[in-house]
């Protein structure tokens, strides 16, 4: 059995007694002493294996300009040790069962290099300031279906629910605009793959300094996203349109597709949930965008505690300008020569289906970064109770705002021996934090202009 920290076991009794709960504003002044600005605890752990959280990383490499791909601030680690399902049994504490089965289906070629672990996870001052009113002030809604009195920073950095971590998986800070050239592929179990390229830009209403808690409330929508299939011919056009809000009960998710045979933008309520993702090959659903995303209306959200664990992090080599997609895509999955494991301490959440409720994943594990809230790995069970895939995230610090999120997502389906790999930029341009992006940009109207070929 994983160990619970002090701290985490602490915070754990009393979120038992006092479910759902606003913390004290003692509580709240452990943020930036004992806890970071974010939440995590600052210190080590036991064994040093996990240092202290000294504020991440504050500064650009030497020699990095904005706009360049991020060049690896932990380029000169060497690798402590080679995991792989020989060994996997020394190192089991470490692992959960998504990564343990990937180790057993590939034995000759999935492994994990592990490196020193390095917290590099940093956001701007405001974030912190918010953070800390985040914590006094943040509440969720009647069912947990949405928040009030929260802005821009995490909501609630002492979590006391399973829900409330994966509102601040949701709303974690990842800037204000965001335009992003990327792929996905989805080889087949021989490695042979299709590239599909999209646009995507975003506006992170959530994240905007400006908008106070209240505005927030009133508002109620917290991201506008379009995404534009742009190859191959075949898919060119497909258009895509989402507004998400903060209290679902208030609103929920309005969608619209455009589709190129019809030439017409449509309503799309079904873009939620366990619909199959856009152009994914059915290797993933709707809800498994950036590892979990939407209402969470669906399951019930336990806290399961914090523990030590290896996660993909720092990611930077698969980050990489210098690779080429065929150096990344290998049959059953990524080049793991690639992948930088460390060991972190994260939160564990575990979903499962409310009765009376269909979902494709009747229970799914959540590993939520402690530093950063975002989610790391999961793990989804089918209504069989087996284990039928699971999701990684490959996680940077975009040091130039700075923030942390994923520059790959992988989700590895188990029973036909497929996955899927979204977020391809490797070959393209790096994202662009400073777009200025407005709202008309987002409207069904510009939908049908943006999906025309």
């Amino acid at each position: 059995m994983k160990k619970l920290t002090v701290i985490a076991s602490a915070l754990v009794l009393v979120f038992t007694a006092a479910a759902q709960a606003k913390v004290s504003e003692q509580e709240a002044a452990k943020l930036g002493t004992e806890l970071t600005p974010v939440g995590a605890e600052v210190a080590g752990n036991e064994d040093g294996s996990i240092p202290a959280w000294d504020g991440g990383i504050t500064a650009t490499p030497a020699g990095y300009e904005k706009g360049q791909f991020h060049p690896n601030p932990f380029a000169a680690d060497e690798v402590l040790a080679t995991i792989t399902s020989a060994n996997m049994a020394e190192h089991s504490e470490y692992l959960t069962p998504g990564v343990k089965a990937m180790l057993e289906q590939y034995p000759d070629t999935f492994k994990l290099k592990l490196y020193p672990t390095r917290r590099s996870a940093s956001y701007p001052e405001f974030i912190y300031d918010e953070v800390k009113k985040n914590a006094i002030n943040a509440e969720l809604v009647e069912g947990g279906n949405g928040i009030k009195g929260a802005s821009a920073g995490t909501p609630f950095p002492i979590p006391q629910s399973g829900v409330e971590a994966i509102w601040n998986h949701i709303l974690r800070y990842r800037g204000e605009a965001a335009s992003l050239q990327r792929n996905q592929a989805a080889p087949t179990p021989t490695g042979k793959y299709t590239l599909v390229e999209t646009e995507e830009t975003i506006i992170f209403v959530y994240g905007d300094p400006s908008i106070s808690a209240e505005e927030m409330a009133e508002k109620n929508m917290i991201i506008y996203f379009k995404q534009v299939v742009t190859s191959p011919s075949r898919l060119a056009g497909t258009a895509l349109l989402v507004h998400e809000t903060m209290d679902q009960n208030k609103q929920p998710r309005q969608a619209w597709t455009y589709n190129t045979g019809q030439r017409r933008v449509r309503r799309a309520p079904n873009v939620a949930f366990d619909t199959p993702g856009t152009v994914s090959d059915g290797l993933r659903t709707t809800d498994d965008f950036d590892l979990y995303n939407g209402s969470p209306e669906r399951y019930n959200w336990e806290l399961k505690g914090k523990k030590e664990i290896y996660i993909p992090y720092n990611d930077y080599e698969l980050h990489s300008d210098k690779l080429s997609y065929d150096q990344i895509l290998k049959p059953g999955h990524i080049n793991m020569d690639l992948v930088r494991w460390e060991k972190h301490r994260v939160w564990e959440v575990e979903a499962t289906l409310k009765d009376g409720v269909r979902h494709t994943y009747k229970t799914r594990n959540f590993y939520l970064d402690e530093d950063s809230w975002q989610v790391a790995l999961t793990d989804m069970y089918d209504n069989r109770d087996e284990l039928y895939r699971v999701g990684m995230a490959h996680a940077i610090n975009y040091y130039e705002k700075p923030l942390v999120w994923s520059t790959l997502e992988t989700f590895y389906d188990l029973n036909s021996r497929r996955y899927l790999a979204m977020g391809l930029d490797n070959q393209g341009d790096v994202v662009d934090f400073d777009v200025k992006l407005t709202k008309k940009k987002f409207t069904p109207q510009a939908l049908r202009r943006s999906g025309r070929r």
